[in-house]
């Protein structure tokens, strides 16, 4: 009797909208999966109109080209004998649902809505989806003529219900249901689920992939169980890059990693594990049968078809793997890299212009595009050859193979010193080091200077983990140049030169640090304190160096800069998400540009409390 099923996910690369190349790498993705001997295909999330259509799931267009291609899928032969579970917006009764649609063999099993949907961050799929809140109850869905047709079914069941299959149950888990602290796999697991599946839109953060294996691996040890993650990967059309790590786990460990960043527009895993060793492993925690006896069951929609073979003694199983983690300077080396070589093959450009100034900022986005230059040759010497094709394309040569990032860098990458009467010597010649090498072609800005680029890949990404970064370039890309544009002060140039010298540093002109200004920063957003909040949280950081009066006149200091600069934000140019800590206005950061810059209530209420603090430490010196 079968037992042992071979699953597969995989992370793709799509585009908002682009419905024809959106169907070819779902195509090419279930081609491989049964190529490998799988039988069920998990895809991320939306994948059949792209994630990032925002305002367009608003178009009754974006619903109509969805099911045209899922028509497309459903009458591929490609899509026969697999289990395919794909993602794309659904219309029920008048109201848009964010869906996994499930099908066999030109039959649709399950219409599965999204139930806890992601709204906050860079999220907003309440503005254009309703979550399903009946849980585990389903409805009739009336299918389209179109699907119809194909399907020669007139309604199929729509809403919160598990697959069983003639040997496992399968349940679907969509992206944030998997963050939430109720998450679905928890009770489907208890009523007997064996195989869960997660189809995520998830981008990247720095530090972002601990999260996504520690909640896959958790929750597989707690209830036992094979999970599968989908995830989109690539940039679809926004200041967002999707990063990939597809996965498949089983019983607290990984089988199954996929990569984070990759130029691959189409990769798959596949995992050959034992339902046994599922069951044996939950029959182990009594803890967790007494909640299964209790549990409320889930509809089942049977499924006329097993995962497994019937003779699959000699079938080898998979291995378990060790998760490998890249370092924050890696990802930011590798994620603003990807991003950008999608940016330049789909805007079909022939390159980038660069102003360097001999900063770390500039120095930092040329090390970007150097980056993207080593992964295209390394991605060609691979033998990838849609890479190969785009590259031809964007230097306009059919026959050039790419060989050497610096010869790839000098074809596709300009750059330029824009010095004025301020300018120095010393970062003319930083930057023209720098260029050499590479081989070319905050919150401190000047308005429409910085702000003026087409893309930005380093606007979201501190400036700690930025010089971070150019310390790793220096060493893994053995650009020398760099050195000296560390340690360099950072200075816009505005002031006129004092005997040849830089007279300004930025530092100076904002009263603060570099490394004050991200724990502001960081503060300020991720902690969620005004004034008064980060005052006193900056009481007890800085307690051993700062009295509570210099750390109220450094919190005044950063609110009054902040505010007066605060229009700054609007003109911003998009930049790469890098991670939460990202300032960039009215599209992640949602805050006004007009403030009263005095902030005199705010104020107030820290010049009090300093007044009660500096009374109670003279009190005490009193006494001793």
């Amino acid at each position: 009797m079968g037992r042992k099923v071979t699953v597969a996910t995989c992370a793709l690369n799509q585009w908002a909208l682009d419905f024809e190349g959106n169907l070819q790498r779902i195509l090419k993705s279930i081609e491989i999966a049964k190529h490998r001997g799988a039988r069920y295909r998990l895809g991320p999330e939306l994948e059949i109109c792209g994630y990032g259509c925002w305002d367009h799931y608003h178009e009754s267009d974006t619903l109509l080209h969805s099911l045209q291609v899922l028509a497309a899928l459903l009458e591929s032969p490609v899509t026969q004998d697999i289990i395919c579970d794909v993602g794309m917006p659904v219309m029920h009764r008048n109201v848009r649902y964010n869906c996994r649609v499930i099908f066999l063999n030109r039959r649709i099993l399950l219409i599965r809505p999204k139930m806890a949907l992601a709204n906050e961050g860079n999220y907003r799929e309440l503005r254009w989806f309703t979550p399903w809140s009946r849980s585990r109850q389903t409805e009739e869905y009336f299918l389209p003529r179109m699907i119809q047709e194909l399907t020669k079914q007139e309604t199929v069941p729509f809403g919160d219900a598990v697959l069983t299959t003639l040997d496992t149950c399968i349940g679907s888990e969509v992206c944030e249901e998997l963050w939430t602290p109720r998450s679905p796999h928890v009770d489907m697991g208890l009523d007997g689920v064996e195989i869960f599946t997660n189809a995520s839109g998830s981008h990247h953060v720095l530090r972002k992939a601990h999260a996504r294996v520690d909640l896959v691996t958790m929750a597989t040890t707690k209830n036992g169980g094979i999970y599968l993650l989908a995830n989109q990967k690539g940039c679809d059309g926004d200041r967002l890059y999707y990063d990939g790590c597809a996965m498949i786990a089983m019983n607290g460990s990984i089988f199954a990693q996929g990569s984070q960043f990759s130029l691959d527009d189409v990769e798959v895993l596949t995992a050959t594990l034992d339902l046994e060793d599922v069951r044996s492993y939950r029959a182990e925690i009594s803890s967790r049968n007494l909640e299964a006896s209790k549990v409320s069951p889930y509809p089942r929609v049977k499924v006329d078809f097993a995962l497994s073979c019937h003779e699959d003694l000699l079938e080898p199983l998979s291995e378990p793997v060790e998760w490998k983690y890249h370092s924050p300077a890696e990802e930011i080396s590798l994620g603003p890299a990807c991003w950008l070589w999608d940016f330049l093959r789909r805007s079909q450009q022939a390159g980038f212009l660069l102003p360097l100034s001999g900063g770390v900022d500039s120095a930092a986005t040329a090390c970007l595009v150097y980056s993207m230059c080593r992964q295209v040759c390394e991605a060609v010497k691979d033998g990838n050859r849609e890479v190969l094709a785009d590259v031809r394309t964007i230097v306009d040569q059919p026959s050039y193979t790419p060989q050497d990032p610096r010869e790839l860098c000098g074809r596709i990458l300009t750059t330029c010193y824009m010095a004025g009467e301020n300018s120095s010597r010393e970062t003319c010649d930083r930057a023209k080091e720098l260029a050499q090498q590479v081989g070319s072609l905050l919150g401190y800005l000047t308005k429409y200077d910085c702000s003026s680029a087409d893309i930005n890949p380093i606007g979201g990404i501190s400036k700690t983990d930025l010089k971070d970064f150019v310390q790793f370039c220096m060493e893994s890309f053995q650009l020398p140049a760099l050195q000296s544009i560390l340690v360099a002060p950072p200075t816009a140039e505005l002031e006129p030169l004092a005997s040849g010298q830089v007279s300004q540093t930025d530092e100076e002109d904002m009263g603060m640090t570099y490394a004050e200004l991200s724990v502001y920063g960081r503060l300020r957003k991720l902690a969620k304190t005004g004034p008064y909040g980060m005052f006193c949280k900056l009481l007890v950081m800085w307690k051993d160096v700062c009295t509570p009066r210099q750390v109220a006149d450094k919190v005044k200091r950063f609110f009054s800069k902040y505010s007066i600069n605060r229009h700054k934000m609007t003109t911003l140019t998009p930049a790469y998400h890098a991670e939460s800590y990202s300032p960039d206005d009215n599209r992640f950061d949602l805050r006004p540009f007009l403030y009263n810059t005095r902030w005199p209530w705010q104020f107030r209420c820290i010049d009090k409390q300093v007044l009660q603090l500096e009374r109670r430490q003279q009190d005490l010196e009193g006494v001793d």
